[in-house]
């Protein structure tokens, strides 16, 4: 079964545990995309647009698409589902973009993290030291361009998904080249149940407008920019430690067939800004553990065992003690875990030694809370999932459709929960 089979210079007899190298004459790689490629600053548009291959264009093609099925979408949801159901009058064009977490990442981009000294020792606080500042940070700079905060988060989220969907188009050519692969694979990726955070002002596609080009650079040895760009996806959430040892991972696996060890020191570039984080929130708080505490006193997420967050993710779900939209959540959790586990087998059998590390750490810092939380959006972050489904339906043709139908109605629900203010994972 060709699933992330990874591409190869040559025809050889068996699998390889890890992605071949490309040369620079590879014909599935540009010449621009090489990293001696320079361009003059007034050339720089130009030569961006140079780079866009002409599958790129079709990814993004499809992905303005996609970008125009929600704003229609969120049109809809505005005159269908009011918050007063006798109003004569939708909600503002913005509204159903600001709930939950965005609305969080605002406040900290307006007013900072502790604001008037504001902090955990008041009994009214709302745990915002919980979310790592990349996301405000230049969520705060657009906002000097764009007045609209809502607006400016939700443009930091279409440019970072375009950027994201590039990358991830390029990671499965690599994986399954002269298939065509790209395209099916982002297209199972932009119509999945939690798609809609990647347009909103979350903070999934900024990840992966740096986790994905950083894997990529990982894929064609360039330590020093997958080191670079994994830091920078860590400043946005702490997945990005599960992307490091990923990419650290790859490294050791590679290192002896081309003898890089000078790129080593780069590898601990990642680590940087948690621990510069960390360093802020202690001298504004006193307290080492600050993340780790607003984490556990926001969302319940100190140490159990995974059968105890399996057993109570499973009675919010089933056990009547929650209401119905909640449980439905809750039971989204459960199929998101499943497909978690099941993906992980996956790669560990395919000997994918780094996607597997970097898919398993989220499934065990995700998997020992008290309940499961969050996972159907971090579904977005497992690359490997996204292609894996197009290898398979690349090799059973009926695989694409089933998937469409059976994932297009949870897609719907997910995006409508969401915009109308809902609890959507």
């Amino acid at each position: 079964m060709p699933v992330l089979q990874p591409s190869r210079r040559k025809r050889d007899p068996g699998p390889s545990p890890h992605p071949a190298e490309r040369r620079p004459d590879s014909p599935q790689t540009a010449p621009e995309d090489e990293p001696g490629a320079r361009s003059s600053p007034a050339a720089l548009p130009q030569h961006l647009l140079r780079r866009l291959r002409p599958a790129d264009r079709e990814v993004l093609w499809l992905y303005l698409l996609t970008r125009a099925g929600i704003w229609i979408t969120a049109y809809c949801t505005r005159w269908l589902f009011p918050d007063d159901g006798d109003t004569r009058s939708p909600a503002p064009l913005l509204a159903p973009f600001l709930h939950w977490d965005s609305v969080r990442y605002l406040y900290i981009a307006r007013d900072g993290y502790f604001p008037g000294q504001a902090g955990p020792w008041r009994g009214d606080w709302d745990n915002r030291e919980a979310f790592f500042p990349g996301f405000p940070l230049l969520l705060r700079a657009v906002h000097a361009l764009v007045p609209d905060w809502t607006l400016a988060g939700l443009l930091i989220s279409f440019v970072a998904g375009a950027v994201a969907v590039v990358a991830l188009a390029r990671i499965a050519e690599w994986y399954l080249p002269g298939t065509r692969a790209g395209g099916r694979t982002v297209l199972f990726f932009l119509l999945s149940p939690s798609a809609i955070f990647l347009a909103a002002g979350y903070t999934e596609a900024l990840f992966l407008a740096f986790a994905l080009p950083a894997w990529l650079a990982a894929l064609r040895r360039n330590w020093q920019a997958a080191a670079v760009l994994t830091a920078l996806a860590t400043t946005v959430r702490v997945s990005g430690l599960f992307l490091a040892a990923a990419v650290g991972l790859h490294f050791l696996l590679t290192v002896r067939e081309h003898r890089r060890w000078r790129a080593l020191p780069w590898l601990v570039l990642p680590a940087l800004p948690v621990a510069v984080y960390h360093l802020f929130l202690r001298v504004h708080t006193g307290d080492w553990m600050a993340w780790k505490h607003a984490q556990e006193r926001g969302w319940y997420r100190d140490f159990h065992t995974p059968w105890e967050a399996w057993a109570n993710t499973w009675r919010g779900a089933f056990g009547h003690s929650q209401t119905t939209g909640y449980a439905f959540m809750f039971q989204a959790e459960l199929a998101a875990m499943a497909v978690g586990l099941l993906l992980l087998g996956l790669l560990l059998w395919r000997r994918r030694w780094p996607e597997a590390a970097c898919i398993g750490l989220s499934l065990w810092a995700l998997g020992t809370s008290y309940w499961y939380m969050s996972i159907p959006r971090a579904m977005l972050l497992w690359w490997p999932l996204w292609i894996a489904l197009a290898a398979v339906s690349l090799r059973r043709p009926w695989a694409k459709s089933a998937y469409l139908c059976l994932v297009g109605p949870l897609t719907t629900v997910f995006a409508l929960t969401f915009l109308t203010g809902r609890w959507a994972g």
